[in-house]
């Protein structure tokens, strides 16, 4: 965020010469903005990732039926443990799209003073 304003121009004499003076206000650290863009990109990034292991999740399960139709003495198979893994990441993730959700809106409620 280094983007900067221009808010005030003037002329000032020197030496005969005029010059001009261009004064930048710099842009201050707002810990409120930077609170709610942290808690709204959390809340994106765990609902694509929500997202993606559900998709990961259903193609581990539709792998482990194509082996298990392939050969039937397979006991445990190793799309088993990936389905279980990507199930596992898909609830951890969608626990923190909830998570920072709710605190999102906790702030907002907290903010507008209902």
């Amino acid at each position: 965020m280094k983007t900067q304003k221009v808010t005030h121009q003037s002329y000032l004499p020197s030496n005969n010469k005029s010059k001009l003076v261009i004064r930048r206000a710099r842009k201050r650290f707002n810990p409120r903005i930077f609170v709610d863009r942290t808690i709204e990109t959390t809340a994106i990034v765990s609902l694509l990732l929500t997202g993606f292991s559900g998709v990961g999740a259903m193609a581990c399960w539709g792998l482990e039926i194509i082996e298990t139709n392939a050969n039937p003495n397979i006991i445990i198979s190793g799309w088993q443990q990936q389905k279980s893994i990507c199930l596992g990441a898909m609830l951890v993730s969608f626990s923190a799209f909830l998570g920072s959700s709710l605190i999102g809106a906790s702030f907002s409620i907290h903010r507008d003073k209902f």
